[in-house]
């Protein structure tokens, strides 16, 4: 691949870095970003180091070339880089370094090359601050080591494997404080390399064994019974049942107080065997990821090793442990470590000599009864400290009794309901319920008066629970929960911790949010995650936003601000408005306007206009008014309406024919009209002849179903001057619209539009003209 590379650099901290590794690349990329200071190379198919590679990256402050094919390097590759503190050329070709490094380095692996010799160590005499170092070859002598050995080294790793040859104490002239040794298996001297081991450093660390068979049992007594190592740790081993026991056994004599095994396979049958606990430096024992090869065997062979050991902490974790006995004599136990196994709620049941155990250890097992494990801890007079999280547990509403000394207990993961607080220890002061189906905090609980702190993340809480429950607490958990705003009553409850986070919950950045922005403000605690953890998720034009940015008006919140800026300009503008409509009478035209529009659409649906004036009617409307009103029919109503595309007018003076009576002359003219207008006023109720227009006029409406009555309210018609026998009229006026005739001169136009609409015909040419020889008689 081009050494071209235009990937960005990610900052973390005051760190920029730039990760190539598993590129195929085959020489170093240029062109990189001179403020690196974490470049990453590893696992590549790099060949040679250039004087020029890495001279314009003077920041850079970590280099991994690891797993490559370097097998050149040039002398002066690292001399710009004056601030250079970790370096990792191991699992490269290299044969042999005479390149300078920088002074300041403190972390230099060299190993899995094809050294020859360490004489690289010789040019290493002047990086006075080195830490670490990691060596390999194929021939170890002291002479090489020497040159290292006036250095403060803290950690020193050598792999063994291609060794040839080693000379004996080589390793005794180092000054460090750690020591690991890798790949011990087919070591022709294996044997003096172990020995100079544990007389090197303290802490000392065996890796990669391979199967270890037919190690003889005179080098393990000469290695153990020479060793100054109290902390010993060993990984990728296997060793027959028979081996193991014997080499704990010539252990637990020793001066080791702490044995780690990682990654350890059981071979052979295992069967009971004798071991003796007395005398003993042993502390501390730890298996981890342990596999039993054997499948049939008696389990209490295996368990009883363990459970009568007299040391205070044991881990035996990843290692599909089914089940532990209990100790058979009052046990020195302290700290039991049984994580990520297959333990179930049985284990120590009725266990009663387990009484200075402060630890237990027993999360993702398969504990089922939440009751059972209380029952487990009713003996246990000082467990301090119980770890049941990642189990799937229940809470059945049981009877719960813990160990009264139980002051840390950690539930996380194990799916419990909110009632769960029931059966807490009383004397618990810190409780863990992350990862649970806990919606709520019951008000009723009263019992746990000691507690300070509570970690509710990661469930589904709507608000904070009330703080006043526990009048104790100073820290609180509740971020990943589902609350949009703590409420104001809440936040006041719970004003007295001294830590909160409420952080990546759903906030609905609304007016009730302000409240908590205050209240963070003010407040002396300290809550974890600001601002980066608090950002609005509704609404969602302000999803991602920050809470220490968000800004509502004090006006959008405060009703009391809200009434006169808002509330009170929109009662006076309506006040306005109604004023402004009452003096130009609005609700007048509106009015009109509607019965104008209305008229439109019935004449326009109307289809029996024509057919009906083409059967027998000869007048466009016949006019009924009282006599005090004749004045404004006559100069006023007559002509607008004649106007109006030659309408024909019937009326009593000019149209009655002689010799026939009043009343037949009346039902006549309103036979012969297509629609009949009634001025109605205070003298109208008054007239007996209007009385009778309006009766024959109304019977014709009912008997004919037709639309043909049109009322103009002249005047106001005060309810009581309307005579009883005018049933028919206040019937009239209730259910049907009249037209109101308007006294101010603006109106009159939308006034006799209206009535124009409500006429809305046209007689044919013919049938006017043969009602102009209809004869006319005033009466």
């Amino acid at each position: 691949m081009s050494a071209q590379c235009d990937r960005h650099p990610v900052i973390v901290g005051n760190d920029v870095i730039a990760n190539y590794s598993y590129w195929e690349l085959t020489t170093v990329p240029t062109n990189l970003s001179s403020e690196i200071t974490v470049l990453d190379l590893s696992h590549n198919y790099i060949q040679k180091l250039e004087a020029t590679d890495f001279g314009y990256l003077l920041a850079l402050r970590v280099l991994i070339m690891s797993h490559n094919q370097i097998s050149e390097m040039n002398s002066n590759v690292f001399d710009s880089n004056f601030y250079l503190e970790y370096l990792d050329l191991s699992n490269n070709h290299l044969q042999n370094i005479s390149s300078t490094f920088p002074g300041h380095l403190r972390h230099l692996d060299v190993s899995s090359n094809n050294f020859t010799t360490l004489s690289v160590c010789r040019g290493l005499g002047n990086l006075l601050q080195l830490e670490y170092l990691g060596l390999g070859a194929a021939n170890i002598l002291k002479s090489d080591l020497e040159s290292v050995s006036h250095l403060h080294l803290q950690h020193v790793f050598i792999d063994l494997n291609g060794l040839y040859k080693y000379e004996n104490s080589s390793l005794l002239v180092l000054n460090i404080n750690q020591l690991h040794l890798s790949s011990l298996f087919d070591q022709k001297d294996l044997f003096s390399v172990l020995f100079d081991a544990v007389n090197t450093s303290k802490f000392l660390e065996l890796s990669n064994f391979g199967k270890w068979e037919g190690v003889h049992d005179e080098y393990i007594s000469a290695i153990i019974n020479n060793s100054r190592v109290t902390h010993l740790t060993m990984r990728n081993l296997g060793l027959l049942w028979g081996n193991l026991v014997n080499i704990l056994q010539k252990i637990w004599y020793s001066s080791l107080e702490s044995l780690h095994v990682y990654n350890f396979k059981i071979q052979g049958f295992i069967y009971h065997v004798q071991f003796v606990y007395a005398n003993t430096s042993m502390r501390e024992l730890l298996f981890d990821h342990v596999a039993v090869e054997t499948f049939i065997f008696n389990q209490i062979n295996l368990y009883s090793l363990f459970s009568e050991m007299n040391i205070k902490n044991l881990t035996i974790s990843n290692s599909n442990l089914l089940f532990m006995l209990c100790p058979s004599k009052p046990s020195i136990f302290e700290y039991i470590d049984f994580s990520n196994n297959a333990v179930t709620d049985d284990i120590f049941r009725n266990c009663s000599t387990l009484t200075m155990l402060k630890t237990l250890k027993l999360t993702g097992n398969k504990l089922e009864k939440l009751s059972k494990v209380g029952l487990m801890t009713e003996r246990m007079t000082s467990l301090q400290y119980l770890d049941v999280s990642q189990n799937p547990l229940k809470y059945s509403e049981n009877d719960c009794r813990w160990s009264p000394s139980i002051r840390n207990l950690n539930m996380a993961s194990c799916s419990l309901p909110s009632s769960v607080f029931h059966c807490l220890p009383k004397n618990i002061t810190m409780v863990n319920l992350q990862k649970n189906d806990i919606s709520d905090v019951p008000s009723e609980i009263t019992h746990l008066t000691n507690l300070e702190y509570l970690d509710l993340g990661y469930n589904r809480l709507s608000d904070l629970p009330d703080c006043m429950l526990f009048p104790r607490l100073k820290m609180i958990n509740v971020e990943y929960n589902q609350f949009p705003y703590p409420s104001s009553e809440s936040l006041k409850n719970c004003s007295g911790l001294k830590q909160m986070n409420i952080g990546n919950n759903p906030f609905h950045c609304f007016c009730e949010l302000k409240q908590f922005i205050h209240v963070r403000n003010k407040s002396p605690a300290k809550f974890i995650g600001w601002p980066d953890q608090y950002a609005c998720e509704r609404p969602d034009n302000l999803k991602g936003l920050m809470l220490k940015d968000f800004y509502l008006p004090e006006i959008y919140c405060n009703v009391f601000l809200m009434v006169p800026v808002i509330v009170v300009p929109i009662i006076i503008g309506l006040i306005l408005v109604f004023c402004l409509c009452k003096y130009f009478d609005v609700p007048w035209f509106l009015k009109t306007g509607w019965q104008w529009v209305r008229n439109k659409h019935r004449s326009r649906n109307s289809k029996k206009g024509y057919e009906e004036l083409r059967r027998d009617y000869t007048f466009h409307a016949f006019v009924s008014y009282s006599e005090h009103d004749a004045s404004w029919v006559k100069n006023i109503l007559l002509p607008n309406v004649q106007s109006m595309n030659n309408m024909r007018i019937c009326q009593h003076e000019r149209n009655f024919t002689p010799g026939r009576s009043i009343v037949e002359n009346i039902i006549n003219c309103i036979d012969n009209s297509y629609k009949s207008i009634f001025v109605l006023s205070p003298h109208f109720v008054q007239s007996e002849w209007c009385h009778y227009e309006l009766y024959f006029a109304h019977h014709k409406l009912y008997t004919e179903s037709t639309d043909n009555l049109i009322l103009i309210l002249l005047e106001p018609i005060p309810q009581y001057i309307i005579p009883s026998r005018y049933f028919k009229l206040k019937t009239l006026m209730k259910q049907r619209t009249y037209l109101k005739w308007p006294q101010e001169k603006s109106k009159h136009a939308l006034f006799w539009a209206s009535l124009r609409a409500a006429i809305s015909i046209n007689l044919p040419t013919e049938e006017l003209e043969s009602s102009d020889s209809v004869p006319s008689v005033s009466t």
